[in-house]
């Protein structure tokens, strides 16, 4: 260890698990608890290689759809991210019994969906293509009735196939900044568009960016705790690059530590995407600690206190 010299970390707050993944992961071990082992969870829970290991040990398997349950007799759980309406009708076709561990907060932006197409909208979700939230959300609604806007590209290139109002919705997990892009120029080609009463990107999307914006540009390099699989993850470490630190990075299962990166900086920050336990930032700050002395100083912007309830029939 180098004894000499001294390391600082800013630690960004809020970081790490959410509501909606406390009440994910609460559902599974619940579900465990009153039913018995294996209790089968359809995708990953939520998007994290640490959390789902640990789900396993207790007696959760994992499944990409129904059709592999081969004892439907068993309960399924249906990840954070939402599903589309086709799984719980299929997995009432086949008599399980399911627990939807959906966001509420996702669970929101459907209903919204839904109302709008009711009230004879066209609906453009702002999203990323092949996520789970993007698939759950397009699937409340019939074909042809929502397309997914990606870029600025798919604003220019989008033409209306109908003579339908048009409103937006979006994913929850997107990049605060990118998303007003994206929404700014809907607004610009269709002035009439109709938007959320409330923003569809989460409180901890929203919180998470802020406070690594906050810290980014007084570090040189920085980390995100997060699977690559983590939307909201990859967002962290887009946002800290945009922020002022252009060597930002995300850390995830099969990371090596980049020490020797790591040594030659007077300040680093770190921050954790929403599904990642704050076990693996500690873990992390211990081989750092290992190698070099640290100085350490969490930077809270906002205090965070919403809890999102378990479903009845499991408490």
């Amino acid at each position: 260890m180098n004894e000499n010299k001294k390391l600082k970390i800013l630690l960004a707050a809020p970081r790490g698990f959410c509501a909606g993944v406390d009440r994910a992961i609460e559902i599974v071990k619940k579900s465990i608890k009153k039913y018995g082992a294996p209790v089968y969870v359809r995708h990953e829970i939520v998007h994290n290689k640490h959390v789902v290991d640990s789900l396993k040990k207790i007696g959760a398997i994992f499944v990409d759809e129904l059709e592999e349950i081969k004892d439907k007799t068993r309960p399924v759980i249906f990840s954070a991210h939402g599903v589309p309406k086709s799984v719980p009708k299929k997995a009432t076709e086949y008599k399980m019994e399911y627990i939807d561990a959906t966001c509420p907060l996702v669970s929101k932006v459907h209903k919204e969906a839904e109302n709008l197409h009711k009230n004879n909208y066209h609906i453009l979700l702002i999203g990323h293509q092949n996520h789970p939230e993007v698939i759950g959300t397009m699937g409340q609604l019939p074909d042809k009735s929502i397309d997914l806007i990606e870029t600025l590209d798919d604003v220019k290139n989008f033409a209306k196939r109908n003579d339908k109002k048009v409103a937006y919705v979006t994913q929850t997990t997107l990049s605060v900044d990118d998303t007003k892009n994206i929404v700014d120029a809907l607004k610009i080609k269709f002035p009439e568009i109709k938007e959320p009463v409330k923003e569809d990107i989460c409180y901890a999307t929203t919180n998470r960016q802020a406070a690594v914006k906050n810290i980014a540009k007084n570090c040189e390099m920085f980390f995100v705790i997060g699977s690559r699989n983590s939307s909201n993850s990859q967002r962290l470490v887009e946002v800290a690059k945009q922020s002022g630190c252009n060597r930002s990075e995300l850390i995830h299962s099969e990371s090596d530590l980049p020490i020797e990166k790591i040594i030659n900086c007077k300040t680093i920050g770190i921050s954790s995407g929403a599904s990642a336990p704050e076990v693996l930032v500690e873990n992390f700050i211990n081989k750092i600690k290992e190698k070099i002395n640290l100085e350490i100083e969490e930077v809270e912007i906002i205090k965070e206190n919403i809890i999102f309830k378990t479903p009845g029939k499991l408490n």
